[in-house]
């Protein structure tokens, strides 16, 4: 029996923890205990910079960090304890013309994420911030509910609250090890002894990864080293003054106590820390201050601040930060250990304390947050990015380019050609430019001969856009083939697999082997936890796939209610590396793949949504009828091995139809004229299939009884109360998603997803419309600060009977 107990153990005792801890208390939840080995703060936290901004490109990490401003605004009150909150705003300043689109394009981000931002003028920004030379200057963004505060205070303010609220903080207790029995931590080894507990968080920063090693994980999140400077007292200083960013200098500013100024920023070369291991106990230090590194960042703020020619230096802060594999949060479950939830890897730990910790209170306490983290969640990684060389390389670039211009569609080069196709050396020799999606390699487009296969990035006309528009072409015309080898495939298989799909899939799965099923995986609110083509290959084993970012999250969401269901008889097995997936697609698809294939592939003997077990030259082919693009077509799964041998023949047969490679950009803009919906922003966990117009894929006479059936049926009798929409306009608009859709000047809805449609000549906008709004067609959308005139209409709005994609 284990020493102590606890219902909620927290580990760490920095601000993530302690406003986790906070937060459960706060909700009623008793025997919340943290740990913390040395002292609250005395990890990142306490020589954290503390600006505290809310933006961020996700609607929902927007929403979470507004949480942590509203708690922050009533802090002092509850708990008694100062944390010289300021809620002063902050400034973006913008010196190039890029880079005042940039601020034009979050402006709107901002508006349709409920945030107030204003652009303002190079004068306007100096009446906010006095000591900025508006020499070169185009203008600035403006959030007025921004702030910045005492990072130490504001901890220990949080953590009375906690206290008060009835959690226990014990600190000078250390974490040694875990004892882990059938995916479940059943003891936490401590220094004080043993403990058991019902949820066990590691919100232990740059620690993080050392801890998850004892559970056998390779935890995503690091540290990389940070500097900043605190300028003597400047005389007459200002009160109020508000946070100031320069990314074109790569600099920011916070006002700090006695008038002084904190400058920091993000230079290049950076260094890991703890790369091999964190030295000693690491308790309250700094690292050797490195001036030279710091010297580039502090002649820029010269420029964009004159009066620091004036002023000397007080002191030089050098520590590290958390950081993670890809510079974002890594919040939620551990897949395969049922009671281990993360909170780390906080870049902006201040921003985002509040509304990080009362997020993870409620995973903890209500199975899901309150809103779709997805873009924070644990589940995005997979096992690559905990490794030393793929993580440290990675947070060192992502650390660089903070500030740096990254226009849409910007890719990583540090770590890169770690998960190869058979496929990609023969891609590459065809002009393809890749991207990478979980550790894969995948053709963004195709550069024609004669052009250079770099990516051509622009915000407002990449080059790019004319290339992936002539591969849409083909696909409407032609044939193309796709490289599609990154979908995540698993199998699942055992005597009780049709039951147990049965309760997850939102259809019914009961279907003849050989069916294609296009599915959704529900909660038990109706979100869509997953969207799925399964294949019923035999009795009892099902072909599960996916889109190659979802696999970790999908297969821990299958894994998890299996569990639930205490059904040991069946099993998900990952099959992802052992097959290869070409994508044959265009009107003139079955006259080649019949060139080539020994099986009879017309319509009367491969109907849609079946799959065969074709042989196509020497190789085996697992045959699927089914597309994301909206033209006939088939995903062809082969042996690796096989796969370039499949290639070739298809490449040599269909030669005389003008056969072509396409990449994923194209694929986008195709989908988008054919209302193919895209996990993780059109459908979430926030939206039920009846919502997103998927209605015809939820049997309720069939289906059986499902997870989220209730909720989905009674949105079936009595209707939705919001739906997803098709919004157009003729005007070829530089769109990404996320911009801000308007009705009679008021903000109603956000761009889930956007393009082109070449096809069809239109800009294609969706997003979820309130039914309050239905009956109205004549929207608004603000794209980079200015408005345009769209239509809502129905969609899809290519080829409404697919005559050609079921014939």
């Amino acid at each position: 029996m284990a020493d102590h107990s606890a219902k909620h153990l927290i580990i760490g005792g920095g601000i993530i923890g302690c406003s986790i801890a906070y937060h459960l208390a706060k909700r009623g939840e008793k025997d919340v205990v943290l740990l913390e080995k040395a002292a609250l703060t005395e990890g990142a936290t306490w020589h954290a910079a503390g600006l505290v901004g809310q933006l961020r490109s996700s609607r929902n990490t927007t929403r979470m960090l507004k949480r942590s401003v509203e708690m922050y605004d009533g802090l002092e009150a509850e708990t008694g304890l100062s944390c010289d909150w300021k809620k002063t705003g902050s400034l973006r300043l913008a010196a190039s013309d890029d880079r005042m689109l940039e601020n034009r394009r979050l402006a709107t981000m901002a508006r349709s994420f409920g945030l107030e931002m204003n652009i303002v003028s190079p004068d306007e920004a100096q009446a906010l911030f006095p000591y900025i030379d508006t020499a070169g200057l185009k203008g600035a963004a403006y959030i007025p509910s921004d702030g910045h505060v005492d990072p130490a205070g504001l901890c220990q303010s949080i953590a009375a609250g906690a206290r008060q609220h009835g959690a226990q903080l014990k600190q000078g207790i250390k974490v040694l090890d875990f004892t882990l029995v059938k995916g479940r931590i059943t003891e936490v080894l401590t220094s004080e002894g043993t403990y058991e507990a019902e949820t066990i968080t590691l919100a232990t920063g740059m620690w993080s990864r050392e801890i998850g090693a004892k559970l056998g994980l390779m935890i995503p999140a690091c540290a990389v080293e940070h500097q900043y400077i605190v300028t003597e007292p400047i005389p007459g200083f200002p009160d109020g003054l508000p946070t100031l960013r320069d990314p074109d200098r790569l600099v920011y500013y916070k006002p700090d106590a006695g008038g002084r100024l904190v400058i920091g920023g993000y230079e290049d070369d950076t260094r890991a820390f703890g790369d091999n291991g964190i030295p000693g106990d690491f308790v309250r230090q700094l690292l050797p201050e490195n001036l030279d590194r710091f010297e580039p960042l502090a002649t820029n703020a010269a420029l964009v601040t004159p009066i620091l020619n004036e002023v000397g230096i007080r002191t030089v802060i050098n520590g590290p930060i958390p950081y993670s594999a890809d510079g974002d949060f890594v919040m939620g479950p551990v897949p395969d250990i049922d009671n281990l939830m993360l909170a780390t890897g906080f870049l902006y730990g201040i921003a985002a304390g509040g509304g990080a910790g009362e997020m993870i209170a409620e995973w903890l306490t209500d199975g899901r947050p309150s809103l779709d983290l997805w873009p924070l969640d644990n589940r995005r990684f997979g096992p690559h990015h905990g490794t030393r060389a793929f993580m440290y390389p990675r947070a060192v670039e992502h650390y660089a380019h903070h500030y740096k211009m990254r226009y849409p569609g910007a890719e990583a080069e540090a770590a890169r050609g770690l998960r190869l196709s058979p496929l990609y050396q023969r891609l590459k020799e065809n002009g393809a430019v890749y991207g990478s999606k979980n550790g894969w390699e995948r053709p963004l487009w195709f550069a024609p001969k004669g052009v250079e296969p770099v990516d051509q990035l622009d915000f407002k006309n990449p080059g790019w856009k004319q290339f992936a528009a002539q591969e849409h072409k083909a696909v409407r015309t032609g044939v193309t083939l796709t490289d599609q080898s990154s979908f995540a495939k698993f199998e699942l298989i055992g005597s009780g697999a049709l039951a147990a799909i049965q309760r997850m899939a939102v259809s019914n799965m009961d279907r003849p082997v050989g069916t294609v099923i296009y599915t959704q995986l529900c909660n038990e609110n109706g979100g869509i936890e997953a969207d799925l083509t399964i294949t019923r290959l035999a009795e009892n084993l099902f072909y599960i796939v996916t889109g190659a970012g979802f696999g970790t999250h999908d297969a821990d969401w299958i894994r998890r209610n299996l569990a639930k269901a205490g059904d040991d008889t069946v099993h998900l097995v990952e099959v992802t590396s052992g097959r290869a997936v070409i994508n044959i697609a265009g009107p003139k698809a079955r006259e080649v793949l019949a060139q080539v294939c020994e099986n009879d592939v017309s319509n009367a003997a491969f109907p849609f949504a079946t799959c065969r077990d074709i042989i196509i030259g020497a190789a085996p082919v697992r045959a699927i009828r089914i597309g994301y693009v909206g033209e006939l077509g088939w995903e062809l799964h082969i042996p690796c091995e096989f796969a370039l041998h499949v290639y070739d023949l298809l490449r040599a047969a269909g030669e005389r139809h003008d056969i072509r490679d396409i990449g994923y950009r194209a694929i986008d803009s195709l989908r988008l004229e054919k209302g193919y919906l895209y996990w993780s922003s059109d459908i979430t966990p926030d939206y039920t299939p009846i919502e997103a117009g998927l209605g015809f894929r939820v049997h309720l006479k069939s289906g059986g009884e499902f997870i989220g059936r209730d909720v989905l049926s009674l949105q079936k009798a009595s209707g939705p109360e919001r739906k997803l929409c098709c919004f157009v306009t003729d005007q070829n608009l530089p769109l990404y998603g996320g911009e801000a859709i308007l009705l009679d000047g008021r903000l109603v809805s956000l761009a889930t997803s956007a393009g082109f449609g070449v096809t069809v000549g239109q800009s294609i906008i969706y997003g979820y419309l309130d039914a309050e709004h239905w009956p109205r067609t004549d929207f608004e959308l603000e794209v980079f600060g200015e408005r345009h005139a769209v239509t809502r209409t129905d969609a899809p709005l290519y080829d409404p009977d697919n005559l050609r994609l079921k014939s």
